[in-house]
């Protein structure tokens, strides 16, 4: 995603993405998830050597709003 208006904020597993993605979108961020394993996979490549990892970007203009987000889900979860 060079040259776009979307910022990588989180890469970690399904559970953690869905949970920021869920938080996201109370909040009225649309949130933009990549799995590349998916897309190798839809494509006929196979999958990656971390299936389970997934990208999760947002527009510049609701990053500092999801990186807060991001930090207290992170945060409370190796607390």
């Amino acid at each position: 995603m060079s040259d776009s208006n979307y910022i990588k904020i989180y890469t970690g597993n399904f559970a953690v993405v869905k949970r920021i993605t869920i938080e996201l979108n109370d909040m009225d961020i649309n949130p933009v998830v990549k799995d590349q394993a998916e897309s190798a996979i839809l494509g006929g490549f196979g999958g990656t050597l971390a299936p389970d990892f997934q990208e999760v970007y947002v527009h510049k203009d609701e990053l500092e709003k999801a990186t807060k987000v991001v930090n207290d889900i992170t945060s409370e979860l190796e607390a």
